[in-house]
C-alpha cells in the first residue's frame, strides 16, 4: 500500500479483458518500464486481475483491483469513481475516454482521430457519438498524451486542444531476440498446419485493407506456394474482403487462415515463423505491427500514409496502400529477394528510435510536474 510520499496512479486496463491491439500494447510496455520507480504505487485495474498479474509480475508498488462490473458505462461511473476514492488515488490514466466523474488528476491518451478524417472507415453512429466523447475527456484531463506527431497534428486541429505530449509506442525487446527459424517453423506447422506464409498483423476494419493482401495473394498465384494468415480480432465488418473471399474456390480458401483472440506467446511465435509480413492498412494513429515484424527480422513491407509516414527507414519497402498493382510488386519483390542484412539494419534504428524507457520518461516527467 501507499505512503504520504507515494504517488499513487490507477490505469484502468480493461483493454486487457479482450483480444490483442495496440492499447494494450502500450499500456504493458510503459507501464512495465514505470512500475521500475519505487516512489509511484500503481493501481491497475480490470476484470481479469490475474492475468494482468501474469503479464506485469508482482512487485511491491503494484495493486491489482477487480472491476465489479463488465459493461464500460457502469466501470467509468461506478467501479473507477470508487475506486479512486478508496485508494485515494492521485491520477487516473485512460485511453480515449475517462470517467466524468472526476476525482483526482487525470491522463488521457488519445491514439488518434481518425474517425473524423477517414469518416468513410467508421460507422456514423461510433463517429457522431466518439467526436464529442473524445474531446470532452481530452479536456477533463490534466496531462494530454497521444503516439505520434500526425496523431497531435490532427487532434490538436480538431478539438482545438493544446499542449500534448508524444509518448510513442515502442517494440518490446522479446521482438529483438534471437531465434532458430527452422525450429519455430516446425514448431508452427505442427501446431497450426501452416509451412509457407505471409502474415498480417491486425485487427478486422475497413481502413486495414486485408482485401488488398487477398488480392495480391489471388491474382499473383502465389496460394500455389505460400498460405496466407490474418492475425487478429475482427471488430467491424470488412465488407469488400468478404466479398472477394467467398467468390473464391474451396482449393484457394484452404490456403488462408484467420486466427483471433491469440496471446502475446502465440503472435510471436507465428510471425516468427513467417516468410514476410506486410501492413497495407490506410490509416493509422502510429501502426506498430510493422515495426515488431522488422524487429523479428522479418521482412516487411509497410504503407505510407498517415502516421506510417514516420517510418522513413522503410525507404523502398514502402508503398502506396491506394496501389494495388505497386503492392503485388513489391510483396513478389521481397518473397523473391533475400534482403535480411536491410532487416537487421532497420531493426537497430527501431531499437535506438522506439522503445518504453524512453516514453515512460516523458510520463513521469509530467507525474512529477503535475502532482
Amino acid at each position: 500500500m501507499s505512503s504520504k510520499n507515494t504517488i499513487s496512479i490507477f490505469v484502468d486496463c480493461h483493454v486487457f479483458d479482450d483480444g490483442f491491439q495496440g492499447t494494450r500494447t502500450y499500456l504493458k510496455g510503459l507501464y512495465s518500464e514505470l512500475i521500475r520507480q519505487q516512489e509511484l504505487h500503481f493501481f491497475l485495474g480490470s476484470t481479469k486481475p490475474d492475468h494482468l498479474a501474469s503479464i506485469f509480475g508482482n512487485h511491491s508498488n503494484v495493486t491489482y483491483i477487480k472491476y465489479k462490473y463488465h459493461n464500460k458505462y457502469l466501470r467509468l461511473l461506478v467501479d473507477i469513481p470508487q475506486i479512486i476514492k478508496k485508494y485515494k488515488i492521485d491520477f487516473a490514466h485512460f485511453q480515449y475516454i475517462v470517467s466524468p466523474l472526476k476525482r483526482c488528476k487525470y491522463i488521457a491518451t488519445t491514439h488518434d482521430v481518425l474517425f473524423i478524417d477517414f469518416p468513410g472507415f467508421f460507422p456514423f453512429f461510433s463517429r457522431m457519438v466518439n467526436r464529442i466523447v473524445y474531446r470532452q475527456s481530452a479536456k477533463l484531463a490534466d496531462i494530454r498524451l497521444t503516439v505520434s506527431e500526425y496523431s497531435k497534428q490532427q487532434i490538436q486541429q480538431h478539438f482545438g486542444i493544446s499542449n500534448y505530449e508524444i509518448t510513442p509506442n515502442a517494440v518490446e525487446d522479446a521482438f529483438f531476440k534471437e531465434y532458430d527459424k527452422e525450429l519455430i517453423k516446425a514448431k508452427v506447422r505442427k501446431e497450426f498446419a501452416l509451412n509457407e506464409y505471409i502474415i498480417y498483423v491486425s485487427r478486422w476494419e475497413p481502413r486495414k485493407n486485408q482485401q488488398m493482401v487477398l488480392k495480391a495473394f489471388v491474382d499473383l498465384e502465389l496460394y500455389k506456394k505460400q498460405q496466407l494468415l490474418f492475425l487478429g480480432n475482427h471488430t467491424i465488418v470488412a465488407q469488400e474482403y468478404n466479398e472477394i473471399y467467398d467468390k473464391l474456390s474451396p482449393e484457394i480458401k484452404e490456403q488462408v487462415v484467420t486466427l483471433e483472440n491469440t496471446d502475446f506467446q502465440t503472435m510471436l511465435l507465428l510471425l516468427r515463423g513467417a516468410n514476410v509480413s506486410v501492413y497495407p492498412s490506410v490509416a493509422e494513429g502510429f501502426g506498430i505491427p510493422p515495426l515488431e515484424s522488422v524487429a523479428a527480422k522479418i521482412p516487411t513491407i509497410c504503407s505510407d500514409k498517415t502516421a506510417m509516414s514516420d517510418f522513413s527507414f522503410f525507404e523502398e519497402f514502402y508503398f502506396d496502400p491506394y496501389n494495388q498493382i505497386e503492392f503485388n510488386k513489391k510483396l513478389l519483390q521481397i518473397l523473391e529477394e533475400n534482403r535480411s542484412s536491410d532487416f537487421e539494419i532497420m531493426a537497430q534504428k527501431i531499437k535506438e528510435n522506439y522503445n518504453w524507457e524512453k516514453s515512460a520518461d516523458v510520463l513521469y516527467r509530467l507525474i512529477k510536474q503535475y502532482r
